[in-house]
């Protein structure tokens, strides 16, 4: 049996085998992206892959691409991203996901909505029946006033059983502190007993429409292929319907 790192390295380096000479990349945060990154580089230094410039969806995948070699473009300066590869927590049976736990869901959404292919990689441990089954499900929010939206975000789920949400803090120091994204704001998480039930449609437009909500964590519709690493180290390879 195959550890998880092992398959998340698996898993990742299928889906580099996605990648030809002259893409623009769309680059995935997390440690399963992490080994797309690694795996990126080595193939751009041994000459197998040529002219492949990335597009990073957080400040921490810009810094380790820029360790392991790969050039970096800004999403204003991308004329197009020709592939995105990227992690997800959770990944349901019509292959919509939840992502950014790590916290940098609006930069990956920005990104890997911006066309192309979007190719998430995964162990089968992130394959669940309906988003939400497993921890939060991420959305970020402009921190002023940010109480009063945490306020909002509840309303949208009243009287849902085993439903909470809360801000995600940290500790700094001795003191705990709201964390952070990259963008300068914060993430509230939400919580189900037994995952999301209903139109997912629907609950992100609800989502959306409250004043403070910047972008939420569900991925609809936007993954085309999803790379499964199992526990007996072969890969399935799931696509959009």
């Amino acid at each position: 049996m195959m550890t998880q790192e092992e398959l998340k390295r698996v898993a990742a380096h299928r889906a580099v085998e996605m990648v030809t000479s002259g893409m623009t990349l769309g680059l995935g945060t997390g440690s399963t992206a992490a080994h797309a990154l690694d795996r990126l580089g080595d193939l751009l230094r041994s000459g197998e892959l040529m002219a492949v410039a990335g597009v990073p969806t957080s400040l921490k995948t810009e810094a380790h691409a820029g360790r392991v070699g790969i050039p970096m473009l800004a999403l204003g300066g991308a004329t197009r991203i020709d592939l995105s590869i990227d992690g997800a927590d959770e990944v349901d049976t019509e292959l919509n996901l939840v992502k950014g736990r790590g916290g940098s869901l609006l930069r990956e959404k920005m990104i890997e909505g911006s066309g192309g292919k979007f190719v998430v990689i995964v162990d089968e441990s992130k394959l669940v029946p309906r988003l939400g089954c497993t921890g939060a499900v991420p959305v970020e929010v402009v921190p002023f006033g940010c109480d009063r939206t945490l306020g909002l975000v509840r309303k949208v789920f009243d009287g849902l059983p085993g439903f909470s949400a809360r801000l995600r803090k940290v500790v700094v120091g001795k003191e705990e502190v709201p964390f952070v994204t990259d963008n300068g704001n914060y993430i509230v998480e939400m919580f189900f007993e037994d995952g999301i039930r209903g139109d997912l449609g629907e609950i992100s437009d609800r989502l959306l429409r409250i004043t403070g909500v910047v972008e939420h964590g569900m991925f609809i519709g936007m993954a085309t292929s999803v790379v499964v690493a199992k526990k007996d180290g072969t890969v399935a390879v799931l696509h959009r319907k």
